[in-house]
């Protein structure tokens, strides 16, 4: 059984070859055989015979997806996973349990411990093949998904540096808009559309003159019409878009300075003319404007933050909106811990 591990079916780790990886693990060599006889065509293979072993393999190899039985001597596949998902490098690895135990309770267990599918014994080779190309494909999404994310949170991080020299505030104010939309009532999956949207409120900066955005002092009425205009600006970057999160970026980047009493711009829109987005990112991004430090100010006090956005409930910020998010302050102080001010040049 030796030559079963830890090397692919055709090539040892680090040879090139540029297909997912699927690490098996049983005790048994002919599960792993039969497993091998599946797979061998499309995926690059690693095997394990038991548990510890698998572990080693995972940390070193990083696979795509395990393949794990559950009934092992000395370390179970139960054991095995959840050490797996307390790794943080490895607890996004999706897991299938391939045992011979059919029971709801089984299942339910190996569920409840992170794994994502449940496969009994005997196999069958048109299932096998099913459930992990369909897993790989889940992983493809999200890893999209979160490059997405960073992407538009790099740019979001562009706008910032050359506004204020900080890096972080797009990140802070996109989880409590968040944060914000999840206590509204909203669904996880439009909240975390606005996480990954809610970054880019500020893009139009990009296309301000440095003199204008780094002064230090009040703005003349000139250059205040200047300033005014990076909304048109990241509206035009932006673009036009029916649905999706360009979509929700568009309402988020053209309507974050509106007021909740119509004295905003640049429309002057009034309560909920305003799109829901941009005003709850609107709060998000005051409060967090307010208790960072910037070259032209000390940060306020959480408290005193907290009062500016109770005295302007009805004026600048839906008042709805403002007692939801001194609701979860708790949770917007957890964030703001996160991603500290002082580590921006970090991130």
């Amino acid at each position: 059984m030796d030559r079963l591990e830890p090397l692919t079916t055709d090539a040892p780790a680090g040879a090139g070859d540029a297909r997912q990886t699927v690490l098996c693990v049983d005790d048994e060599p002919s599960n792993l055989q039969v497993l091998k006889q599946i797979l061998q065509g499309d995926y690059r293979l690693l095997f394990a015979r038991d548990g510890r072993r698998a572990i080693e393999l995972a940390q070193v190899e990083r696979p795509d997806l395990i393949l794990l039985d559950v009934m092992m001597p000395d370390m179970d596949g139960h054991a095995v996973c959840r050490t797996l998902k307390a790794d943080e490098r490895l607890a996004r690895v999706p897991v299938i349990f391939v045992t011979a135990l059919s029971d709801v309770e089984d299942e339910a267990r190996g569920l409840e411990l992170g794994a994502v599918d449940y496969i009994c014994k005997p196999v069958s080779p048109a299932i096998v093949r099913a459930r992990v190309r369909t897993h790989l494909s889940l992983v493809s999404v999200s890893e999209l998904i979160e490059t997405r994310l960073q992407v538009i949170q790099r740019l979001g991080l562009a706008a910032e540096y050359k506004d204020n020299e900080t890096g972080l505030h797009v990140i802070r104010m996109s989880h409590y808009a968040c944060i914000l939309a999840r206590a509204a009532g909203w669904s996880e999956q439009r909240a975390q559309e606005l996480l990954h949207a809610a970054p880019m409120h500020d893009i139009g900066k990009i296309g301000i003159p440095d003199h204008i955005l780094r002064k230090p002092g009040k703005f003349d009425d000139a250059e205040w019409e200047i300033m005014k205009s990076h909304v048109d600006i990241g509206v035009r970057i932006i673009g036009e878009h029916d649905s999706g999160l360009l979509a929700v970026a568009r309402r988020i980047v053209s309507g974050h300075h509106e007021k909740w009493d119509g004295s905003g711009y640049p429309q002057g829109l009034r309560e909920t003319a305003i799109p829901i987005e941009a005003r709850i990112v609107a709060v998000a991004d005051v409060f967090d404007a307010l208790t960072s430090e910037r070259p032209y100010k000390k940060a306020w006090s959480v408290e005193d933050a907290c009062a500016l956005l109770i005295e302007q409930k009805g004026r600048h910020f839906e008042p709805l909106l403002v007692d939801l998010f001194l609701d979860c302050l708790p949770q917007v102080l957890e964030i703001k811990q996160r991603w500290p001010e002082r580590v921006a040049d970090a991130a």
